[in-house]
């Protein structure tokens, strides 16, 4: 017996995929610009989460990279790149809030695209490899 593939399924996790991509793009970008000139970013003096705006910069880097890949991932319907897509989409997240005081609008907006992401591929993502 054939499920039936639900074609907005489908369109949700190819929105989320672009979505991963672009958010892991930023998150390079975001990255660099804080390794390579760290006074572009304002620092609060009293912030909890208080390391180094290259510190900071390190760690959008390399999740950035690992989204943005597995983004990539999705477009072949790859189970990896879901259950990768999953868990950076709430390591993004948490990164995003502790990183608020110095982007706040871009990390509200983050966050709540990572809220998506996670509803779409575990909500929708077996539409995608179902033939």
């Amino acid at each position: 017996m054939a499920e039936n593939r639900s074609g907005a399924a489908v369109g949700f996790i190819y929105f989320a995929s672009l979505m991963m991509i672009i958010i892991g793009f930023f998150d390079v970008i975001q990255g660099l610009a804080a390794i390579i000139k760290q006074s572009y970013y304002a620092i609060s003096p009293n912030y909890v989460f208080k390391f180094n705006v290259a510190t900071w910069g390190w760690i959008n880097l390399l999740l950035g990279l690992v989204i943005l890949l597995a983004g990539f991932g999705l477009w072949s319907g790859a189970v990896w790149a879901r259950t990768v897509g999953v868990i950076m989409a709430v390591i993004i997240a948490i990164a995003e809030f502790a990183w608020l005081p110095y982007s706040p609008v871009w990390s509200v907006i983050v966050i709540a695209l990572s809220v998506f992401v996670i509803w779409a591929l575990t909500a929708h993502g077996r539409d995608v490899t179902m033939g």
